[in-house]
């Protein structure tokens, strides 16, 4: 999770700089109750932004301890203040059950609410009207799969997400696409990956927003397990000649292994770029919205050798696809963190 504010929670452009930073640079250098203080005397002043970043750091927990409930306060009061991107999070906390029990309507009313000030809204309001789903966010139709393997399970499921969704998810993903990185313990940095050649977004608690959690829903029925046991999703994209070199998704030493891979082609305007599983002699690629599911461990949680996979190399165009690893298990009281999967990394 970001430390300062992540591009889905808005930027501190309309805050007072000096506020915005001292309050960074303070927490960032051991003081995080000196920032805090800054933070409360632009509160005082009715800045939106000092709100939204104290509701941040009591989402992540690393400058201030972690409350999921007490972060929705400032985050409401950014909100009442007019601040677009404390709206957008809150509506996802809400959504998500985060520190209090999930509301769906509650999260679409937001929705409503911004829909006129904020295209995002908007545009989450309109695709959500377009769902197969109730009053209570659950996907109302079911999801054909289409057997491509029985033994190690690999499935297809066509169609899961529509075109518009996918460029949906591609318009939220592109301005956040960072090179994909594992943590180097020796240098004890991120650094880029040798393995994964290619961009990554990420959609974490502050924004796995509405329409990004109906996704994660809907993906979740598709696998038959709980939404909680996924991480976040991403977004992954290809340029040419990039690659994701034979890989496993599973990794050996995890208390809560990652049993099940999910992974949708956002677009198929490319050439290349197939999904290889190298021991199985299997080659896949999809049309966009088509989901491609695979479990990954044997039955002791050891990574199933079997599955070892790949992406080709890009040839032309732009690749997309979307991410999502389903663990054993929910995660504990702070999430996946990134550490604790990138660390990991073979």
């Amino acid at each position: 999770m970001a430390c300062a504010l992540p591009q889905s929670a808005g930027s501190v452009e309309s805050m007072s700089p000096t506020t915005a930073q001292q309050a960074m640079a303070a927490a960032q250098s051991g003081r995080p109750m000196d920032g805090l203080a800054l933070l409360r005397d632009a509160q005082g002043r009715g800045e939106a932004e000092a709100y939204l970043l104290e509701g941040l750091w009591m989402l992540e927990g690393r400058f201030l301890p972690r409350d999921f409930a007490g972060a929705r306060g400032p985050l409401g009061r950014a909100v009442e203040l007019g601040h677009v991107g404390a709206a957008r999070t809150l509506a996802g906390l809400i959504a998500c059950g985060i520190g209090e029990a999930p509301d769906w309507a509650g999260s679409v009313a937001i929705l409503e609410q911004w829909s006129d000030r904020d295209p995002i809204a908007g545009r989450q309001l309109e695709l959500i009207g377009r769902m197969q789903i109730d009053d209570l966010g659950e996907l109302t139709v079911e999801l054909p799969r289409r057997r491509v393997c029985a033994d190690p399970r690999i499935e297809r499921v066509d169609g899961l997400l529509t075109e518009d969704e996918c460029a949906f998810l591609i318009e939220l993903a592109d301005p956040r696409m960072q090179r994909a990185t594992i943590f180097h313990e020796a240098e004890q940095r991120f650094v880029e990956d040798p393995i994964r050649r290619s961009d990554k977004a990420g959609f974490s608690i502050v924004s796995e927003w509405p329409f990004v959690r109906a996704i994660n829903r809907r993906i979740a029925a598709a696998t038959g397990t709980d939404v909680g046991r996924g991480e976040p999703l991403q977004v992954l994209r290809y340029e040419p000649t990039q690659e994701y070199r034979p890989h496993f998704d599973a990794i050996a030493g995890m208390d809560n292994p990652r049993v099940q891979t999910a992974l949708t082609w956002l677009n198929d305007d490319y050439e290349g770029g197939a999904t290889r599983f190298e021991e199985l002699g299997l080659s896949e690629r999809g049309q966009a919205g088509d989901l491609l599911l695979f479990a990954n461990t044997l039955a002791d949680g050891l990574p199933d050798p079997r599955t070892r996979h790949s992406g080709a190399p890009v040839l032309s165009g732009v690749k997309y696809m979307a991410s999502r690893w389903i663990r054993a298990r929910p995660p504990d009281g702070e999430g996946f963190g990134r550490h604790e999967v990138e660390r990991n990394q073979p």
